[in-house]
C-alpha cells in the first residue's frame, strides 16, 4: 500500500486538482450574489457573474468621453510601464551588486551590514518620504518599488554567489583568470537563472507597492483606478480590475518560468535531482 506521500496524480487527475479550488471560489462567490440579489436586486457589493462579465467587456472596449481612452487599457500601460521600470532596474542592482558583494570580500565587508538594515526598512514607511523628495510624478512610484524589491534581489544574489563551489574560483584562478574573467565567465553563468527566479518570486511585493503608490497618487493606473472607485462602492469596476491584476501577476510569473527552463535547463532551483 502506497503511502500519501508517494501518490501522483495522473495527468487527468492533475488538471482535475489544479482547477478544484477555482471552481470552489466561483461557486461560492455565485451562491453568495445570488443569494444577496435575491433579497435585493440593486445590492452593489456582490454583483452576478454575468454583470461582472459584461462589466470587463466594457472597460475593456468603450472609450471614456472625457479622454477617449478605454480605460483598462491605458491604465494596464501605465501600470506595466511603472512595474517594468521598477523591477527591471531592481534586477539590474541585484545581479551587479550581489555579485561584488558576494564575490570580493572588501565590498562584502563594506555593503553587506548596509543592505542587511536596509532590507529591514518597511518600504511602504518610506513613501511619504519619497513624494517629498521626488514629487508625486512617475520617479516616486518606480523608485518605491526599486527600494522594496532591489534590497531582496541583491542578498539572494550575493548568497547564491557565497553558494558557489570554492573549487570553481579555485580553478579559474589557476588557470590564470581575472576578476573580471571570473564575474563574466564562471559566477554569471550561474547566478542568471538565480535572477529570474528571484525576481519572479518579488512580482507579488512589486505589484503590492505598484498599487500603494498609485492609491496615493496618480491620475492613471489600476490601483488608480480601484481607489478612485471604491468611494462609490462600484464593485463592477473594482472586481474586474482585481482579477485583471491577478491574470497579469500570473502570466508574469509564467513566463520567467518559461524563460528559466528554457534558457537554463539544467537549473532546478536548489531542489535536489529527481
Amino acid at each position: 500500500m502506497k503511502r500519501l506521500i508517494n501518490r501522483q496524480p495522473g495527468r487527468v487527475g492533475s488538471v482535475l486538482l489544479t482547477a478544484l479550488p477555482f471552481v470552489g471560489v466561483l461557486l461560492a462567490y455565485g451562491i453568495a450574489s445570488a443569494l444577496r440579489l435575491a433579497e435585493n436586486p440593486n445590492d452593489p457589493l456582490l454583483p452576478s457573474l454575468l454583470t461582472l462579465g459584461e462589466s470587463f467587456l466594457r472597460l475593456a472596449t468603450e472609450e471614456n468621453r472625457r479622454t477617449g481612452d478605454i480605460l483598462l487599457w491605458s491604465d494596464t500601460a501605465a501600470s506595466l510601464i511603472r512595474l517594468g521600470l521598477g523591477v527591471g532596474i531592481s534586477a539590474l542592482m541585484g545581479l551587479i551588486i550581489g555579485i561584488v558583494t558576494g564575490l570580493i570580500p572588501v565590498v562584502h565587508r563594506t555593503l553587506s551590514p548596509f543592505l542587511v538594515v536596509l532590507s529591514m526598512i518597511p518600504p511602504l514607511a518610506l513613501l511619504p518620504i519619497l513624494f517629498i523628495v521626488f514629487g508625486v510624478g512617475e520617479l516616486s512610484k518606480v523608485m518605491l518599488i526599486i527600494f522594496g524589491v532591489a534590497p531582496f534581489l541583491i542578498r539572494d544574489l550575493q548568497q547564491r554567489v557565497e553558494q558557489l563551489p570554492r573549487e570553481q574560483l579555485i580553478k579559474a584562478q589557476t588557470l590564470g583568470a581575472s576578476t573580471w574573467q571570473i564575474i563574466l565567465r564562471v559566477v554569471l553563468p550561474q547566478v542568471m537563472p538565480r535572477l529570474l527566479d528571484a525576481t519572479r518570486l518579488a512580482l507579488g511585493s512589486a505589484w503590492l507597492f505598484l498599487i500603494a503608490a498609485e492609491a496615493i497618487a496618480a491620475t492613471e493606473g489600476l490601483g488608480y483606478r480601484i481607489f478612485l472607485v471604491r468611494r462609490y462602492l462600484d464593485m463592477e469596476t473594482i472586481l474586474p480590475y482585481v482579477v485583471w491584476i491577478t491574470l497579469l501577476a500570473f502570466a508574469f510569473d509564467l513566463l520567467l518560468r518559461v524563460l528559466t527552463r528554457r534558457l537554463f535547463p539544467w537549473y532546478r532551483g536548489g531542489r535536489a535531482p529527481a
